[in-house]
């Protein structure tokens, strides 16, 4: 039993080692009309105890951004680097790029294709859609949004959205458009020099396929995975070997693992970062290369390492 405990208590040191200077892309804290376990104050003090560099607060209906900044700024002593950005569902007016003008006009790193207001995410409400976490309160029935117009071109607001996007040199994230409408954005949005894209958890509602992923890697994308999706919780989804498999379809320079987490009945965002790491020491994943997956890579795609 003793060297059970002490075997689990070297894992643990193990990860905690890994995840100092840690980068959370994907942080779903409060306030938020889904309900949350924690708030963005909470979320930045756990990044702080646990030695993050970063963290990036997702909201499906709001600009972040504002809170990151004050947050940041109320709190120096934690040296954690706070961003967010904005989603282009109908709360932000659907593919806005009024929207993200604003939104990169005062410091969003991100912006995000519709997610639960995507054609694809409300025609999957029967299908994997049916476990997304549900608002407090009913609200409005969503739009669908498209990126695309009836013919499969790009609608002149996807292409504006994208070149506002390039000017301000932030990310792309393919929000939950599925895979071959993530694509063709994709394409043309490196055609109009975006050079930051981000595909969110392609095996969650988007639909992709091995081959999708190589084919979005090899547009430029780094390929996001939803660490919630492979730690206990309700909104565990995959298996350790899938996930392996899936950073080596990639690559692991390619990867991004971010928690996703803030949803009732699942771990905290950093918690969830501890299970992941063990996980993958467990799967015999080498220290380099986690290090690179839950921080390196992220750290590169926001511009964190880049001169002022």
């Amino acid at each position: 039993m003793s060297e059970t405990i002490e075997g689990n208590l070297a894992r643990d040191t193990e990860a905690a080692e890994l995840l100092v200077g840690a980068v959370d892309l994907h942080c779903h804290s409060g306030p938020a009309a889904m309900p949350r376990i924690l708030d963005h104050h909470e979320a930045m003090l756990d990044c702080a105890a646990a030695g993050f560099r970063a963290l990036l607060y997702k909201d499906h209906f709001y600009l972040g951004t504002p809170h990151a900044m004050v947050l940041e700024k109320l709190f120096p002593e934690l040296r954690v680097k706070l961003f967010s950005g904005i989603a282009l569902n109908n709360a932000s007016g659907g593919i806005n790029p009024h929207a993200v003008n604003h939104a990169a006009m005062i410091g969003a790193k991100i912006v995000w294709m519709p997610t639960l207001s995507a054609a694809n995410h409300i025609e999957q409400a029967s299908g994997q859609g049916k476990t997304f976490p549900k608002t407090a309160k009913k609200m409005l029935d969503p739009i669908p949004l498209r990126a695309t117009d009836a013919n499969g071109d790009l609608l002149d607001s996807t292409k504006q959205v994208l070149d506002i996007i390039a000017e301000a040199d932030i990310i792309l994230a393919g929000g939950h458009l599925d895979a071959a409408e993530m694509i063709k954005v994709f394409e043309e949005a490196k055609r109009r020099g975006v050079n930051r894209l981000l595909v969110n958890h392609p095996t969650y509602l988007i639909g992709c396929t091995d081959n999708d992923i190589r084919e979005l890697v090899s547009i430029g994308a780094h390929i996001e995975h939803s660490i919630c999706m492979w730690v206990e919780g309700k909104a565990k989804k995959f298996s350790p070997e899938e996930l392996v498999h899936l950073i080596e379809v990639a690559g692991v320079d390619r990867t991004i693992l971010s928690s996703d987490l803030g949803l009732t009945g699942s771990p905290r965002p950093v918690q969830g970062f501890r299970q992941v790491v063990r996980l993958l020491l467990d799967q015999q994943v080498p220290k380099e290369d986690i290090r690179k997956l839950v921080s390196l890579n992220a750290a590169r795609l926001v511009g964190l390492d880049e001169a002022a």
